[in-house]
């Protein structure tokens, strides 16, 4: 079996994880089947491992008593589907070939896998000299006694580590831990306000899968057989013997190392925030993102599961009056279409002109719980989808503009809103007024420098600010009406 590719600071995945050796007498267990895990609950998982060739392997689970018995094949791998119950807890599994090995503490309930770049990665204590705003009291009040647990594969011992590979692995690096104050503070912000909520609102146990690698494109995360398709994207180091110099930017080497050893492993769902290292190629980001998205789901083979992704935040990248950003939104915003069983969080109202990590993810995380309380659980009354342009109408020298997802209509009224801007058929955009008209409750743009319009953009710009909001509090997404 080859050696597995090092980089500098790069933890080097161990081949002896699952390479059997001759003679061994007790099971092997990959590192996501471990005490203290979370399984999906009332579903059919996936128990897998590795004894020595032809061994039988015996699985019994505590919580129905059953007893399983396996084959190892030729090589040592074996895999048993198992039913797990209603959430609760705690259980046990054993396995035994021989010698038993016995997983403890182990916890039924929902199991959300949380994945993208430095965003999704920034831990609740913050990075260097960029905070998480409250995560100190969060981190301070994080009770083991609260189901919630956390596998995580940026963090071993406290310290940060990276995983990377040219060849798919069959184990990572990562275990699951309880809700501790140490273990909450180096845990990605935004997927545990979102395992925190959702624990809090089912209360039923929330087990999160935290995989991510800061500066990362969505290439780095893609399976070979999801990208080849796209010719315009070099393969051509996944076969050659040169060590990876930057995985963030290396196509499948973070999905082959992150991914792939997690996917016999049951989920409910897929959060998503991403996009900042793809924000100069839009347009093929709109066609990668579905790819990598069916892909994982053929996968893992347990169905469309929820796709809940963050749209970036507003920041100044190029110049805050660029579009290169606003296109991308653009294009997020299109895949909620694109990606049966998707939403987006939008975030217009969270960024900082000088600050590409948002310091609210308790933001980002909760309309990730409202996404899934509302839509995968479903939860009534709650407002999840943020509103969207879907037409516009000229009457009377003004653009009235209508949107999907807000029943309700938008707010606030008897204000003057901020970020629009207005054109004519000469192409030129001006600043805008606009308002909700309290006669026809509609939101109206106009300009006096633009008698007869035709487009009318909001928000459309690297850095802009939110002024318009579903009567849930959700940020309308930014749009332009043209395609200029």
């Amino acid at each position: 079996m080859n050696l597995k590719y090092s980089i500098h600071k790069l933890i080097v995945l161990a081949p002896l994880l699952f390479v059997v050796m001759t003679g061994q007498a007790k099971v092997k267990l990959p590192s996501v089947l471990g005490n203290n895990m979370v399984l999906q609950q009332k579903t059919i998982v996936k128990l897998w491992g590795w004894a020595n060739p032809n061994a039988k392997i015996k699985i019994t689970t505590s919580w129905d008593k059953k007893n399983y018995t396996i084959l190892a094949d030729e090589e040592g791998n074996w895999l048993q589907q198992v039913n797990t119950p209603a959430a609760g807890g705690p259980f046990e599994i054993t396995f035994s070939d021989g010698e038993k090995t016995t997983l403890t503490n182990i916890l039924s309930g929902e199991v959300w896998f949380c994945s993208g770049q430095s965003n999704m990665e920034m831990p609740m204590q913050g990075f260097d000299r960029q905070p998480v705003k409250g995560g100190n009291n969060v981190i301070a009040k994080a009770k083991p006694t609260t189901p919630v647990r956390i596998f995580n594969t940026d963090v071993e011992d406290g310290k940060r580590i990276q995983q990377a590979s040219k060849q798919v692995q069959q184990d990572c690096r990562g275990r699951w831990v309880n809700n501790s104050p140490e273990n909450v503070a180096v845990t990605s912000a935004a997927a545990y306000y979102f395992a925190r909520y959702v624990q809090e609102v089912l209360e039923v146990p929330v087990g999160i899968i935290v995989s991510t690698l800061g500066g990362s494109t969505v290439e780095s995360w893609m399976s070979r057989e999801a990208i080849e398709v796209f010719k315009e994207i070099n393969l051509s180091v996944l076969d050659d013997d040169t060590k990876i110099q930057k995985p963030q930017q290396t196509p499948c080497v973070l999905f082959n190392a992150k991914i792939a050893p997690l996917l016999n492993f049951s989920i409910k769902g897929f959060l998503w925030y991403q996009g900042e290292s793809n924000r100069t190629n839009s347009d093929l980001y709109a066609k990668l993102v579905p790819a990598f998205v069916n892909d994982l789901r053929l996968k893992w083979g347990i169905g469309e599961f929820p796709f809940y992704f963050v749209q970036i935040a507003p920041y100044k990248y190029d110049h805050p009056d660029s579009i290169s950003a606003a296109r991308f939104r653009e294009v997020q915003s299109q895949h909620m279409n694109s990606i049966l069983n998707s939403g987006m969080v939008t975030t217009l109202d969270v960024g900082n002109v000088n600050f590409i990590h948002p310091v609210d993810k308790e933001t980002v995380g909760e309309r990730l719980a409202f996404w899934a309380l509302g839509n995968t659980y479903g939860i009534k009354g709650i407002g999840y989808a943020p509103p969207v342009y879907k037409s516009m109408e000229i009457i009377d020298h003004k653009i009235y503009v209508n949107f999907v997802n807000a029943e309700r209509g938008i707010c606030p009224m008897w204000t003057d809103l901020k970020g629009f801007e207005i054109a004519g058929s000469d192409k030129m955009f001006y600043p805008a007024k606009a308002e909700i008209e309290t006669k026809t409750a509609r939101l109206a743009v106009s300009s006096e420098k633009v008698p007869e319009p035709v487009a009318v953009r909001y928000a459309y710009k690297n850095y802009a600010e939110a002024s318009i909001f579903s009567v849930s509090g959700i940020p309308v997404a930014p749009f332009r009406t043209d395609n200029w």
